[in-house]
């Protein structure tokens, strides 16, 4: 089975608008979106969500009111400034303790060292993944919730999920949605995948971005390429990208115009390929078929 990460060094390179229209070339694939932090390729794909599943990244202290005493231990052991002195009275002191559930670490601390066993410590729901069906195909997504965390742990699981479709389902080809930057959620969205496309755009910060994503992808052992998009806002700096992928042993597989049919198409709630033939959305038949070339077959294009 084939995975194909598509990443990008920050939020708004292109990298959702390219999956979308690889979505709509490709066939047989099931889509991940592992942008867990700010998912956005269902507001383009429209997914019919088939299954609805909760995921706790960690645990969560809350303290019983009825058990507590306020002896005030809970709050002198909290490194996090989680737990504080205005919860419900219970007939023998006027307040108890309670903890913040947004600042709570879930370190666990304060439920150990709890002499009343008055500190519940259990998994915390921090989001939600989604088993969808899409015009283009089935498609694994989640929804972190808000200040929730693990991010990392939350796109490894759909990942798995999205692997287990695709055998049952008999694909052999899953394209995701990374996530941007180079962190844990990068790291998660790459590790063990076939090949990794990097999109990134003609400026500085572009270059720098590009810059540690292959550095990233080298370190952990992953086949690179690289597409510039928007190119001609910046012919140079371009090429200068692609010199310098040269010179870190990426290929550059593509070029993608600036075209103002991109956007009209998301408003549409569609890729550019759907919505036009031209600009924009030529570039992104090439980007494809370089792409799938690589993969090492040439994955049939839906017939327009």
């Amino acid at each position: 089975m084939n995975e194909l990460v598509v990443i990008s060094g920050k939020g708004g390179t292109g990298k959702t608008s390219v999956v979308a229209s690889f979505a709509a070339l490709a066939k047989k694939a099931v889509l991940v979106d592992c942008d867990v932090d700010a998912a956005d390729l269902h507001l383009v794909l429209k997914p019919r969500i088939l299954s609805r599943n909760t995921f706790s990244g960690g645990s969560c202290a809350r303290i019983m009111p009825g058990h507590c005493t306020a002896c005030g231990k809970c709050e002198e052991l909290c490194r996090y400034d989680a737990i504080f002195y205005n919860g419900p009275g219970n007939g023998r002191v006027a307040k108890t303790f309670r903890v913040d559930p947004i600042a709570c670490e879930g370190c666990g601390v304060c439920a150990w060292f709890c002499e009343e066993k008055a500190i519940e410590f259990a998994p915390a729901e921090s989001g939600q993944w989604f088993v969808s069906e899409t015009r283009h195909g089935p498609m694994v997504h989640a929804r972190l919730g808000v200040a929730a965390e693990n991010s990392g742990k939350l796109v490894s699981l759909i990942r798995t999920e999205a692997k287990q479709l695709a055998v049952k389902r008999k694909y052999d080809l899953v394209i995701i949605d990374g996530s941007p930057g180079i962190g844990c959620p990068v790291i998660a969205s790459v590790t063990g995948a076939s090949l990794v496309l990097a999109v990134t755009e003609p400026t500085l910060s572009g270059m720098h971005d590009f810059r540690r994503l292959a550095q990233l992808a080298s370190h952990f052992g992953i086949k690179t390429l690289v597409c510039v998009n928007k190119w001609d806002l910046n012919p140079e700096l371009a090429e200068q990208i692609e010199a310098e992928a040269g010179r870190l042993g990426v290929e550059t597989v593509g070029r993608i115009r600036y075209d103002g049919a991109v956007t009209q198409a998301q408003i549409k709630a569609q890729s550019v390929v759907e919505f036009t033939d031209n600009g924009a959305a030529a570039d992104m038949r090439r980007l494809w078929s370089d792409v799938s070339d690589r993969l090492g077959r040439v994955i049939p294009l839906v017939p327009r």
